[in-house]
């Protein structure tokens, strides 16, 4: 049979589209359904480089017995939390409040009226390990909701009672000093993980917002802690598997507290995040590592995650499969052994690759087979003898089966994904990575904005998604357009940026300057979804903040840095409790606190000496500087960049223009005094 899924846009749903389950999508129909039936519902939410909800699918859902007592006894609904944001936040909510964890699979089970009142995530298909199977699950679901209705009902109605109950007061806490970001930097101290680098024990993630905090505070204060933190973070992750040390990218997490084995799915957030803060250690230390990464990476993700329509993949799986046994296994793709290496290599070459990339006999993965990492001790190779070695190896792997790739368009991390590769473009004098910002740009503007500039949150092959854009949608777009507008000097990008971001004040904020996830106007959920807090990238909140702030700095707009101020009053509240999770709204205090600076750049586009003061105002490391370029546009505002308004050429020659705090510096004809204008201020 083929159920309801086979027309949707997301390649997660596209993957259940023949299992036997009679699944249907997120839709006003399916709650329909069950009131007319009398059953509940089984809402089963996931995506599709999600190694558990594969093994799950397989278990379950594509077994026959399994799917037709699905069927018999309930409307099943399958979303793919990509796609829909809004319902994964709002029942993982009552996943974690009810069982105290959470993760996907997600599987809960709701009255007609979209209330749950039973919850879980993977569930196996024989008891294990003290859980019980997905079968008795089911029987007991079902057994309540015929024997004890009135019970499941009272359940359902307290936990949406509960949640209702969760109002965040974060609007009153007023915008972050400098004293709250010196007790974030305290906590985080305290957190840190001196001898491995990162946060936290196993399994460890890639703490991409906090390491740009870090490069900001060190850039505001001088703090050489902070940098220290930053810098060998960074050098660990690259030296560890969860770096892809051929073909360049970060995986999701590491599952050890040393970076060495990765859970192998590779997000296009993560690496967008990640490009983003090695430029940014480059720019702040003159790393070569920093600069290898942030290139390799950026190439990641034109290589491999690239659409023919010029927009980003969402994702590439874990799994793929092994040519040995012919299963799906995770990190079949990118492990080796050291008769592998020898036999692409050569028995030199072969062996002093296995010691170059830590490949030992037993192994540090499964079954006998490494991960690639750069050890500590490991040989010394010139750069051509080792750029050699990994244009071989990763020659060869591209000829083993690849792991599967989500191919949908999410607005939100291509946002992300167009402000990394632009400045790495800049940074690294390469145009390509800038025309590849634009092209991912101009597809968000063609096929996920309305003629409201509202966006769409997916599209798939050049075709929109049905469902609306989030918070964190408007929010990374908007910074991806002003990150693009000051490389390019276009200031279209600006101009959009302003449409997204009306649309936030408009649709999106609380009368205390709180944010909601979901508009106004968006589907009504049993609660609407509010999380301030950065995790795997930040939160529509911090978001939406940082842009707002950017644009302020660009247009003098008193709304949007009040909106900005307001929104901030989260990293207030939460930085120094529990700066891990508020990375992206520390990093956009240190700009709020730094002014942040305004850089006007005027001379004609073709001129070199332009070109000079240009790269030095994107290169200075001045927390969340806006810059604008451009030729003089006269008093009359009617230019593309308000910053350039009434600004000139100085006895000729293109010039800078440095302000803060609604004070500006001497305008500048010389790179290097500009440098210094955009250096730490003195207290």
């Amino acid at each position: 049979m083929s159920n309801r899924l086979a027309h949707e846009t997301s390649p997660y749903l596209l993957q259940h589209a023949d299992n036997p389950v009679d699944w249907w999508p997120w839709s006003p129909e399916a709650f329909a359904q069950a009131r007319e039936r009398g059953v509940p519902v089984l809402l089963s939410v996931g995506y599709s480089s999600c190694h558990w909800c594969h093994v799950m699918a397989h278990e379950s859902f594509e077994d026959e017995p399994t799917a037709a007592y699905m069927n018999e006894h309930f409307v099943n609904i399958k979303v793919d939390r990509e796609e829909r944001p809004d319902v994964d936040a709002v029942y993982m909510e009552a996943v974690q409040a009810a069982t105290g964890q959470g993760g996907w699979p997600m599987t809960v089970f709701l009255t007609p009226d979209a209330e749950p009142f039973y919850f879980g995530t993977y569930y196996p298909p024989e008891p294990r390990h003290g859980m019980p199977s997905f079968t008795q699950i089911l029987q007991g679901v079902s057994a309540a909701w015929g024997d004890r209705r009135e019970e499941v009902a009272d359940v359902a109605q307290r936990v949406v009672r509960d949640l209702a109950g969760r109002k965040l007061d974060y609007g009153k806490a007023g915008a972050p000093g400098g004293e709250e970001l010196a007790q974030a930097l305290l906590a985080l101290t305290r957190e840190y993980d001196a001898t491995r680098g990162g946060f936290g024990g196993a399994p460890k993630f890639p703490p991409s917002m906090v390491l740009e905090f870090l490069l900001r505070h060190h850039a505001r204060t001088g703090s050489e802690g902070a940098l220290q933190m930053a810098a060998d973070t960074c050098e660990a992750m690259a030296r560890g598997g969860i770096y892809d040390q051929l073909g360049g990218g970060f995986a999701r997490y590491s599952v050890d507290r040393d970076w060495v084995v990765p859970h192998f799915e590779k997000m296009l957030y993560d690496n967008a995040l990640l490009c983003r803060v090695y430029a940014h250690l480059w720019r702040a230390t003159g790393s070569d590592l920093a600069r290898r990464v942030a290139l390799e990476t950026a190439d990641f993700m034109v290589r491999e995650l690239r659409t023919r329509e010029g927009g980003f993949a969402s994702a590439l799986d874990a799994d793929s499969e092994d040519p040995a046994s012919g299963k799906h296994v995770e990190g079949a793709y990118y492990a080796w052994t050291p008769a592998q290496l020898t036999e692409v290599l050569g028995e030199d070459d072969g062996a002093l690759a296995a010691v170059y990339f830590g490949v030992g006999d037993e192994g540090n993965f499964e079954h006998g087979t490494s991960v690639l990492t750069l050890p500590q001790e490991g040989p010394v190779l010139d750069a051509a003898k080792a750029a050699g070695i990994r244009e071989r190896l990763l020659a060869a792997r591209v000829r083993r089966p690849a792991p599967g790739r989500d191919d949908k368009v999410v607005a939100a991390w291509n946002g992300l994904a167009i402000a990394a590769l632009a400045e790495c473009g800049a940074y690294f004098e390469r145009p390509d990575l800038i025309e590849r910002a634009t092209e991912a740009a101009d597809l968000l503007v063609r096929v996920h904005m309305d003629g409201k500039a509202r966006l769409a949150r997916t599209s798939r092959d050049g075709r929109v998604g049905a469902n609306a854009g989030v918070l964190e949608d408007y929010g990374d777009v908007a910074e991806g357009f002003l990150a693009l507008g000051a490389v390019t000097g276009e200031g279209v990008w600006l101009e959009f940026a302003g449409f997204l971001l009306d649309l936030v004040l408009d649709r999106f904020t609380a009368e205390d300057g709180s944010l909601y996830d979901t508009a106004h106007d968006a589907e009504q959920l049993i609660r609407r979804p509010q999380d301030p807090t950065d995790t795997a990238a930040p939160s529509g909140w911090t978001a939406a903040a940082g842009a707002l702030l950017s644009y302020a700095a660009h247009t003098g707009s008193e709304a949007h840095r009040t909106a900005a101020e307001r929104a901030l009053g989260v990293v207030h509240a939460l930085g120094p409790r529990v700066p891990r999770f508020i990375g992206h709204g520390l990093a956009v205090a240190e700009a709020l606190l730094d002014g942040p600076r305004e850089v006007a750049v005027v001379g004609q586009p073709d001129d070199p000496a332009t070109a000079a003061l240009h790269r030095t105002a994107l290169l200075g490391t001045a927390p969340g500087a806006v810059v604008a370029v451009g030729p003089p546009q006269g008093t009359d505002g009617a230019g593309e960049f308000p910053l350039l308004t009434g600004r000139g050429v100085v006895e000729g020659r293109p010039a800078a223009y440095v302000c803060r705090h609604f004070v500006c510096a001497r305008p500048t004809t010389e790179p290097a005094e500009l440098a210094e204008q955009l250096g730490p201020v003195t207290p």
